[in-house]
């Protein structure tokens, strides 16, 4: 950001946030010079990666409700952080940190605001409570943000429609960015020795997603469409990476369907770049999304997409051009699309190639240089 050095504080509401997504926008600002600081509902330990950047880690008790009483104590306690550090630039991210962080800020004077939306919770088709609870406490925080960052298109042009703020305080940016070094396509003598690795066979049939294992990621789905497949597809395997409160009940539904043989629960993993190099095509089924970065990492790796028609997913997966596009609930839909895969060897290709030149404008360092832009702009780079 040019000459300027400024100390930031990165705010989010939980710290696991910080942790997955944002430490290489962290790092990019503490090499050009920055001081960051971050505040975070400390959940969980701190990652090794945002210990070894350096920064001061402030435990701030946000709740994911937004009805939560202990959110009136977490704002009390943020305002204080932000007066008493003296912060230039406060970067929220997750609507709760976010909403309350920006209440607290609304009147204190040489601090900047700015706030990534991740994916707002009102969106086309959403449901009409989401409307009524986040939309007004969006559209009123907004007086109090100097810049508005989106993720995705359709969250830019419907801030912009609705006038949140001016034109000139409202950007686009590609996503969280993916690391394309760490994600990218691999040779078949590569993916014949990793499958052996884990344990597949050469002529298995891998389906993988990596997702928290919740209501909506919605992952009842692809295991009611395995359940359709396995007797077309002898050999399919879904690889499920991720934990969640919904696990117990998709285990069981897999029970039910006796399906262990064909579904894996792999638990929270830190190899997703190799559980992607074994799988043969990548899957999504989440009700609500920002811009996923399950979906990006797979298409890095050069695998077709069958998705759900959301927001985010729809925007990565263009429909017969690197993967396929399913309505929400459509189980058929959703294995007939995986089984055209299954049975076109050069339409998997063809998906595949497609998608590792369309990720290239998500590269991180793509997005951070969008950040920087937008930083340079409207805080005196």
């Amino acid at each position: 950001m040019g000459d300027v050095r400024l100390k930031i504080l990165y705010v989010t509401t939980v710290i696991g946030t910080v942790n997955t997504f944002l430490i290489p926008h962290i790092e990019y600002l503490i090499n050009h010079g920055h001081e960051v600081d971050v505040a975070a509902n400390i959940t969980k330990k701190p990652g090794p990666d945002l210990l070894k950047l350096g920064c001061n880690i402030y435990d701030i008790k946000f709740d994911r409700s937004p009805v939560s009483k202990n959110n009136y104590q977490a704002y009390k306690d943020i305002k204080k952080l932000v007066q008493e550090g003296h912060y230039k630039l406060v970067h929220v991210h997750t609507p709760v940190a976010a909403f309350l962080t920006r209440l607290a800020c609304r009147k204190i004077v040489n601090t900047k605001v700015v706030y990534t939306a991740h994916g707002f919770h009102f969106y086309k088709d959403a449901p009409l409570k989401n409307w009524l609870l986040y939309y007004p406490l969006e559209k009123l925080a907004a007086r109090w943000t100097d810049i508005i960052i989106t993720i995705n298109e359709e969250d830019y042009e419907l801030v912009k429609r609705r006038n949140f703020k001016e034109s000139n305080s409202l950007f686009h940016v590609h996503g969280v960015g993916v690391n394309l070094d760490k994600f990218s396509p691999t040779s078949f003598e590569v993916k014949k020795e990793l499958r052996k690795k884990y344990g597949f066979k050469s002529d298995d049939f891998i389906l993988f997603y990596a997702a928290e294992l919740n209501y909506n990621k919605h992952q009842d789905l692809l295991i009611n469409v395995v359940n359709l497949l396995k007797s077309r597809i002898p050999n399919i395997k879904l690889l499920l990476a991720g934990d969640g409160n919904f696990r117990g009940k998709y285990e069981e539904q897999v029970r039910r369907l006796d399906l262990q043989e064909e579904i894996c629960f792999l638990g929270f993993r830190k190899d997703i770049s190799n559980l992607l190099r074994i799988s043969d095509v990548a899957v999504a089924s989440s009700r609500r999304e920002g811009l996923p970065v399950n979906v990006m990492e797979a298409m890095a790796t050069g695998l077709p997409l069958v998705v759900t028609n959301c927001r985010g997913q729809r925007e990565l997966v263009r429909n017969r051009e690197n993967g396929f596009v399913v309505d929400i609930n459509d189980i058929e839909g959703f294995a007939d699309s995986v089984e055209k895969l299954y049975k076109d060897k050069n339409l998997r290709n063809q998906f595949g190639k497609k998608g590792v030149e369309l990720i290239q404008n998500y590269s991180i360092e793509k997005v951070l240089k969008e950040l920087n832009n937008v930083y340079q702009a409207q805080l005196g780079g």
